[in-house]
């Protein structure tokens, strides 16, 4: 999330002052550290989750970032897109929304 965001607030941080070009820069570096384990599936799962809990905004984070199964017209379109464009497995690039900037890991 950044100061823009919809809701710049979250369970790690009441008020959100980050800007959105800062948001996109640390997730950047975490694209990076992703990228790192992406040819092995369970790093680049387990990657994952640590760092949603330490770094996601998202409620998901206790969960590993985990949104579960959703459908179609569930999400923000943009998030949506991304998600139903990746194949099982694949990681996303930074994908943008009205709630902020996201990376996104295809699981089912």
């Amino acid at each position: 999330k950044h100061r823009d965001s919809r809701r710049p607030a979250s369970w790690r941080n009441p008020k959100i002052t980050m800007s959105k070009d800062k948001a996109i820069e640390d997730l950047t570096q975490l694209i990076d550290i992703l990228q790192e384990v992406e040819g092995d599936p369970k790093g680049l799962r387990a990657t994952f989750e640590d760092l949603a809990k330490t770094e996601s905004d998202c409620s998901s984070a206790k969960r590993g970032g985990d949104l579960g199964f959703f459908g179609r017209k569930k999400m923000q379109p943009a998030f949506e897109k991304a998600s139903f464009s990746l194949k099982v497995g694949e990681l996303s690039d930074i994908v943008e929304t009205s709630s902020g900037v996201h990376v996104i890991l295809r699981l089912g």
